[in-house]
C-alpha cells in the first residue's frame, strides 16, 4: 500500500519566537493532564460495546450496498470453492509485493494435525528495490523466473521433476491490480510504486510469468492466480474447515469473505458469464475493506488533518484510522500539538518529528511493550530515533506512551467492529453457517499488526466475544494465518489440479 507523506504542521510561535528565554516561562493553552483527558475521551468514547455494535450495523448496510454495486469493492474472485483437505502435492508458489519476492515449495499433506498439513519445503526471499523497479520491459519478469531457478536448482525432488516431460505447477500472490479473466490468467492493470514493467499495463500476467520462465528453459504452468487477503482465507480453510474469512492487517487492511453467489449482483461479475451451475454456489470475494466505513467511523481532528493532506484523502478511511501504516502518524500529530500547545519537550519540536509519518508503528509496539516503571527502554529509544539531546523526562514518556495504548486501543476496537460486521454479514447471507454443525467461525488473520504487534489479536478476540455474544452468533476465533501468501498460492495450485483429476 503507498503511504504519503502530508504537510508537516506549521509550528506553534512559542517554537520559534527568539524573544522566549530561560527568564521567561511561556505560556501553553493546556496542560499535559488536559490533552491526555481529551485524547483519552476522544479516542475511547465510541468504544463502548453497544457503541460498536451501532458501528458494526453501518458497515453491515455499506458491505451489502456494494454487494450490488460499485467497481471497486466486493469483487468476486475466480476462486468459487474452499479447499477440502484432500489436496496432495508440492507446489511451486511466488508471492509478488511491492517490496519484496518471495519463492517457496509448498508442501500439501492433507488434513492431519495443523503443523503437518501445510508445510514450507523450502522458501527464498529477495528484495525488490530500485534497482529491481527500474528493469525495462520483460526484464523484471525474466529476473521472477531466475529466482524461480535458483529455488529449483536448489531442491533435488524439484530438480528430478525437471527432466520429466511434465511441468511443475505453479500459483503466484500478486499485489498489484489485476483484472482477473480466469483462475490462471489476468491482465495486468498496473503497478505503480516505481516500476518500470508497467508499460505491459493490459497484458497477461499468466503469459508475462510462464514465457520468461520458457526462455530460461524452466519447464513451469501457472495454474493459480490470487490476491493476499484470498490466499490467507485458502491456506487457513485447507487446515481448518470452519473458516469463512481472512483479514490482512499490516500497513494496510483488506480482507476476503466466502459468500453465496446469489448475494452479488450479476453487474459484479463483470464481461464474464454470471454463474448458475448447481456446483457454483459460493464465491471467494475480495472485500476491499480499507475502502469502507467513510460515513460510519467516528474522527478527531488528527484524523481528519491526516485525512485531509493525503494524496488520496477519503479513498482508504478505514484503513486511515486503524492500519499500521497510519497509527504512528495519528500519535505523531498529536505529540506535535502537545509539544505546541501544552509545553512537552519544553515547547521545543525535535526536527526528526516535524517530517510526517517519521514515528512508525515498530516504535509504538516498543512503548506499548515497555512495563518499566520509569519506561527507561523507552525513553532510550525515543531519544535515539528522534535524535534529542536528552531522553524524555519519565512524565513526558509516561504521556507519550498513554498517547500510544488510546491509538492502538481504538484501532484495536475499530478492528473488531469491521471483523463483526463481515461475520454478521455471513450470517445474514449464508444459511449453511447455521446449518453446517460447527459451532464457531474461524478467521485466518496475517499482516505485521495482527500478528506481532503486542496483544493485539488477543485484545481483538476477547473484545470480539463480547460483540458476538451480544449479538447472539456463533463464536468468531481469530487465528494466525502465518505465511498465508505463499500458502494460500500454493493451496490454490492444489485446488486447480484437483478440479482436473
Amino acid at each position: 500500500m503507498l503511504v504519503v507523506r502530508p504537510s508537516p504542521i506549521v509550528p506553534h510561535p512559542h517554537s520559534l519566537n527568539p524573544s522566549i528565554t530561560e527568564n521567561v516561562i511561556p505560556s501553553y493553552e493546556t496542560t499535559m493532564d488536559l490533552l491526555q483527558e481529551e485524547v483519552q475521551g476522544l479516542f475511547e468514547h465510541h468504544l463502548r460495546v453497544e457503541s460498536l455494535l451501532a458501528l458494526s450495523k453501518k458497515l453491515q448496510t455499506e458491505f451489502k450496498q456494494r454487494l450490488q454495486a460499485g467497481p471497486q469493492c466486493m469483487l468476486p474472485s475466480h476462486n468459487y470453492t474452499l479447499p477440502n483437505g484432500k489436496e496432495h502435492g508440492t507446489y511451486l508458489a511466488l508471492e509478488v509485493g511491492g517490496s519484496t519476492l518471495r519463492v517457496a515449495l509448498v508442501d500439501l499433506n492433507g488434513r492431519v494435525s495443523s503443523a503437518q498439513s501445510l508445510k514450507i519445503r523450502r522458501i527464498a526471499t529477495s528484495t525488490i528495490d530500485n534497482r529491481v523497479r527500474d528493469l525495462r520491459g520483460l526484464a523484471f519478469f525474466d529476473w521472477i523466473a531466475e529466482k524461480v531457478g535458483d529455488m529449483l536448482s536448489a531442491d533435488k525432488a524439484a530438480c528430478d521433476h525437471m527432466e520429466l516431460e511434465e511441468p511443475i505447477p505453479m500459483g503466484i500472490a500478486w499485489s498489484f491490480p489485476i483484472d482477473q479473466t480466469s483462475i490462471r490468467s489476468g491482465n495486468i492493470l498496473g503497478m505503480g510504486k516505481g516500476f518500470h514493467c508497467s508499460i505491459y499495463k493490459g497484458s497477461d500476467l499468466g503469459d508475462l510469468i510462464t514465457q520468461a520462465c520458457q526462455r530460461l528453459n524452466l519447464n513451469i504452468r501457472l495454474d493459480a492466480i490470487v490476491n493476499d487477503s484470498s490466499a490467507a482465507v485458502l491456506s487457513r480453510a485447507y487446515v481448518d474447515p470452519s473458516t469463512r474469512l481472512a483479514v490482512i492487517l499490516g500497513t494496510g487492511i483488506n480482507a476476503a469473505i466466502h459468500l453465496p453467489v446469489s448475494s452479488l449482483h450479476h453487474s459484479k461479475f463483470g464481461a464474464r458469464q454470471f454463474p448458475t451451475t448447481m456446483e457454483t454456489t459460493h464465491v471467494l470475494v475480495n472485500t476491499e475493506l480499507s475502502m469502507f466505513g467513510k460515513r460510519a467511523f467516528p474522527t478527531t481532528r488528527w484524523d481528519e488533518h491526516l485525512n485531509a493532506h493525503h494524496i488520496l484523502p477519503d479513498y482508504q478511511p478505514m484503513e486511515y484510522l486503524l492500519a499500521g501504516g497510519y497509527m504512528g502518524e495519528i500519535v505523531r500529530l498529536i505529540i506535535v500539538e502537545a509539544i505546541h500547545s501544552a509545553g512537552l519537550f519544553n515547547g521545543s519540536l525535535p526536527p526528526a518529528l516535524s517530517v510526517p509519518y517519521n514515528l512508525d508503528t515498530r516504535a509504538l509496539a516498543i512503548f506499548e511493550a515497555d512495563t518499566y516503571p520509569n519506561l527507561l527502554p523507552s525513553c532510550i529509544h525515543f531519544q535515539k530515533e528522534f535524535h534529542l539531546r536528552a531522553p524524555p523526562t519519565p512524565a513526558e514518556m509516561s504521556f507519550i506512551r498513554q498517547v500510544v495504548l488510546v491509538v492502538s486501543r481504538r484501532s484495536q476496537g475499530y478492528f473488531t467492529a469491521a471483523i463483526h460486521a463481515l461475520s454478521s454479514l455471513l450470517h445474514d447471507l449464508d444459511d449453511g453457517i447455521m446449518q453446517n454443525g460447527l459451532d464457531h467461525i474461524c478467521i485466518g488473520c496475517d499482516g505485521s499488526v495482527i500478528n506481532k504487534y503486542p496483544g493485539y489479536m488477543e485484545k481483538s478476540q476477547v473484545l470480539l466475544d463480547e460483540l458476538v455474544h451480544a449479538s447472539r452468533q456463533k463464536r468468531v476465533v481469530l487465528e494466525s494465518a502465518g505465511e498465508s501468501a505463499v500458502l494460500g498460492a500454493g493451496v490454490a495450485v492444489g485446488m486447480a489440479n484437483a478440479a482436473e483429476l
